[in-house]
């Protein structure tokens, strides 16, 4: 993995998972955000660095459309706009990145072999911030079944 700093996009994993966004059609980005985090949220064995990568630019493309997020003005995020993205992706986001930072996960293992690990980290806990709060609150505004 070529990676040259420790933002969400700062990788050749993450410019070409975003390649692949402009590439797809607009109808079919969400879907790729949504496998891109599935992979990692539900990985049971180790987490490869690549599949975490992808998922880390994947939450960080969520959040970036929730209240107090980040706009992606890296220049290797996606070229092309994506959709407004359901809410329901916020949890999953979450529960990626829990995934990318928890044992048995090799990007954790390899930025923690490094001095940028705690900023790498600190980087993710951030993403995760916004995700969880937005996720929350997109909980608490749901209407309730029945009612």
């Amino acid at each position: 993995m070529g990676t040259w700093d420790i933002g969400h996009f700062d990788n050749d994993s993450a410019a070409d998972f975003c390649g692949g966004l402009d590439d797809a059609a607009p109808g079919e980005r969400e879907a790729l955000l949504r496998s891109a985090l599935q992979l990692a949220a539900r990985a049971e064995e180790y987490l490869d660095s690549d599949e975490a990568v992808d998922a880390v630019a994947a939450a960080a493309l969520v959040a970036a459309q929730c209240p107090g997020g980040v706009a992606v003005t890296s220049a290797y995020g996606p070229k092309e706009p994506l959709p407004p993205l359901a809410a329901e992706l916020r949890p999953l986001a979450v529960a990626a990145l829990d995934r990318v930072v928890a044992e048995e996960s090799e990007l954790a293992e390899l930025w923690d072999e490094t001095e940028s690990g705690p900023a790498w980290r600190e980087g993710i806990q951030a993403l995760r911030g916004v995700l969880a709060a937005s996720a929350s609150s997109s909980a608490v505004e749901a209407p309730v079944a029945g009612s």
